[in-house]
């Protein structure tokens, strides 16, 4: 599916770690350079041409996002650095001041680190509590326990809305609507979302959600933090200097600008903004629903294929996302990786990120293949016919 558009594809790589960071499209690279050769300025700083035009720009993506996500407002879109820097902002810049000793937070073990270290250390600092949502037997959330968990030192439920190891779809509406009926904040990690499924903030009753636009075909460096408007207010930013201020004084009285500038200190990423803009048209000209039937039907083809192959132990075979996840029989996962490289196969190798899965699956390290909009049925094959090689991995290797 519009493999015309990526031109790092005629190098004949077989790109299968989608999950990590995506491709990007030329008219996102054209946009990302049309802004550095045609008409760089600052953002809110100038009064000429190009700075006027670039705030116009820099504005009106802040509007593709709001829509896209159907927040209610442009002033709950925060421009960060990506989903770690945005998720941090949410803990230590809001919630560290709203949480006490023995208030309880709500994560599982299948959580990317962005969603489980800054929760660690708050509870180092404060002595909050983390308790984790079991997992079904297929590795998928179990949202059925979700109100047993529940308690009067409950206050906060984060959870990704696809897992970026075993790829379970969670159900926002329905922990939503939990978190509505028992007045408790929804976090959403939407990385391994955002470029794949329709999301809704407002129907879905989220108080942040954070995400990169690197994994949905836009640059690195730039991300988004959501958050509904009443508790941004509240929110403390963890950077201070030019642009966020309104004023100060050498009394050492000062003022704040409003959401989300205030939020926004120094010069941001504003080819990285700009072309996430045009990332978001592209994804949207192509739509979401067709998005993923592709996936998922690469997905089922690779399913039905390496189950034919020995010694190959799949561990999401029923999740309804492009990742498949995987190891070759008392083959270490990075060797099975090294070994796919030698026919320009990338799959990524490892923990990937979720050093706490291991107590769940019983294993530290995995092969993931994580599936987009240009990959091929033909694409699949090709790593299917390199696994059942499986025997030559140490000759490759060594």
């Amino acid at each position: 599916m519009n493999r015309d558009d990526f031109p790092i594809l005629n190098s004949g790589v077989i790109y299968f770690d989608n999950g990590a960071t995506t491709f990007k499209p030329k008219c996102v690279v054209e946009a990302v350079k049309a802004y550095y050769e045609d008409y760089t300025a600052n953002a809110h700083r100038g009064d000429y041409d190009n700075s006027l035009r670039v705030d116009k720009m820099y504005e009106e993506v802040r509007n593709k996002v709001r829509n896209l996500i159907n927040a209610e407002k442009d002033e709950e879109i925060v421009y960060t650095k990506g989903t770690t820097e945005s998720i941090n902002m949410v803990v230590f810049g809001y919630l560290a001041k709203k949480l006490k000793k023995g208030d309880e937070v709500l994560l599982s073990k299948s959580e990317h680190a962005s969603n489980v270290l800054p929760w660690i250390i708050l509870q180092e600092k404060i002595g909050i509590v983390i308790k984790y949502i079991p997992l079904r037997e297929d590795f998928s959330l179990n949202d059925d326990l979700i109100e047993d968990m529940i308690n009067e030192k409950t206050k906060v439920i984060s959870l990704a809305h696809v897992t970026n190891v075993i790829g379970d779809v969670r159900n926002l509406q329905k922990i939503g609507d939990i978190c509505k009926k028992h007045n408790l904040l929804f976090i959403v990690d939407a990385a391994q979302s955002i470029g794949h499924l329709k999301v809704d903030v407002q129907e879905c009753n989220v108080s942040f959600l954070a995400f990169s636009a690197h994994k949905m075909l836009g640059p690195t460096g730039i991300g988004v933090l959501y958050g509904k408007y009443d508790l941004l207010k509240e929110m403390d930013p963890l950077t201070y200097g030019g642009g966020m201020n309104a004023f100060f004084e050498a009394d050492c009285s000062y003022e704040l600008k409003d959401v989300p500038w205030k939020f926004e200190a120094g010069t941001q990423n504003i080819a990285g903004v700009i072309g996430m803009g045009r990332a978001i048209d592209y994804i949207l000209e192509i739509g979401f629903d067709k998005i993923h039937q592709h996936e998922m039907k690469l997905k089922n083809l690779a399913i039905q294929e390496l189950k034919k192959i020995p010694n190959i132990k799949i561990y999401n075979e029923k999740t309804e996302s492009g990742i498949v996840t995987f190891n070759i029989d008392k083959v270490f996962s990075q060797d099975t990786a090294v070994f796919l490289n030698r026919f320009k196969i990338a799959v990524r190798s490892g923990n990937h990120c979720a050093k706490i899965l291991k107590d769940e699956i019983g294993i530290t390290n995995t092969c993931r293949a994580s599936f987009y909009l240009y990959n091929t049925e033909e694409e699949v094959m090709a790593l299917v016919a390199a696994l059942k090689r499986q025997d030559e991995v140490y000759d490759h290797i060594i």
